[in-house]
């Protein structure tokens, strides 16, 4: 991934709200009225302490909206208890991440340029397109669907329209999940998470509602696997945002396959409990995770992307 050096970034599209995380020897609290639709885990019910118990982490969506107040909620340990910060923490971020010079130098940086590069794709395939920021965390986080923590991986919430996302996540996608990680494996994951985003505003996630039932051919899975090609449809058409200089290479496009293997419903149930149990997927299988990746990044056109119709 070699981004344009001269391109202007724009890092008030990602807030850092890392320095207000959790006190140290915080727990993560309860999760009230907030439940988990995580990309790699099992549905239904509030997913994160089922996902927690087994070890099935993974970049999803947050779909129920958080209707308390959180700083009446006493949560110990999530951003301190308290509300979140009023304004965004993004003063550093723009100050160290101003061109694409700084994104192949810097992995926050990184992090602005493929936010700024999937944005600015979805805003010409999408009239009246609305920005969803990302929110960078660590340990756990308060959002518009509820309290959340870093085990569940990145994740999109619709109430607040914002992606959350803990960086060493990508460490833990290696080291317990055995992906091979990379550049553009992380690219993948932040440009599934705008998937979500662009189902959100064409009303997909309407059109799934509440059903959070696992199972091969439920509506999760067709979610979460249409997610995957829209992230392979802005493989394709990147370059053309003028962020990057080139096109993606083969290995780079291998390092999503890869991740997308590695998050698989098949995958992570074999590694967590030694066997399949697809009554309980949510996500796709690691085939389908991949073929559908590939099939957004061999057309190039979301319109090629209806997980909804006929199998999957």
């Amino acid at each position: 991934m070699q981004f344009d050096d001269d391109k202007p970034l724009d890092p008030s599209q990602v807030e850092d709200v890392r320095a207000s995380g959790p006190r140290p020897g915080g727990g993560f609290g309860r999760m009230p009225g907030g439940c988990m639709l995580p990309i790699g885990g099992k549905g239904g019910g509030c997913l994160l302490l089922i996902l927690a118990v087994a070890a099935m982490f993974l970049f999803g969506i947050l779909p129920t909206p958080f209707t308390g107040d959180p700083g009446e909620q006493g949560d110990p340990g999530v951003q301190g208890g308290g509300r979140q910060p009023s304004a965004p923490a993004t003063g550093n971020l723009a100050e160290r991440c101003r061109t694409g010079a700084d994104a192949d130098q810097s992995e926050d940086c990184r992090v602005v340029g493929t936010v700024n590069s999937i944005q600015d794709y979805w805003k010409g395939q999408i009239s009246g397109y609305r920005p969803a920021k990302t929110v960078l965390f660590t340990r756990a986080v308060r959002t518009g669907c509820g309290a959340a923590d870093s085990a569940v991986g990145p994740f999109y919430c619709p109430a607040d329209r914002k992606v959350y996302l803990d960086l060493t996540f990508f460490d833990t996608l290696q080291r317990d999940f055995g992906a091979k990680g990379g550049p553009f494996a992380q690219a993948y994951v932040i440009a599934h998470e705008y998937g979500h985003h662009v189902q959100n505003l064409l009303g997909a996630m309407d059109k799934v509602g509440r059903d959070n039932r696992p199972g091969a051919n439920s509506p999760s899975v067709r979610l979460e696997l249409q997610a995957d090609c829209y992230a392979g449809v802005w493989a394709r058409n990147a370059v053309k945002t003028g962020f990057y200089e080139k096109p993606f290479t083969s290995a780079e496009i291998a390092e999503a396959l890869d991740a997308a293997d590695a998050v698989g419903d098949d995958s992570i149930q074999r590694r967590s409990q030694g066997r399949v149990t697809p009554d309980a997927f949510t996500h796709g299988t690691s085939e389908q995770r991949e073929r559908w990746f590939s099939t957004g990044y061999e057309s190039g056109d979301p319109n090629r992307c209806d997980t909804f119709s006929g199998r999957i």
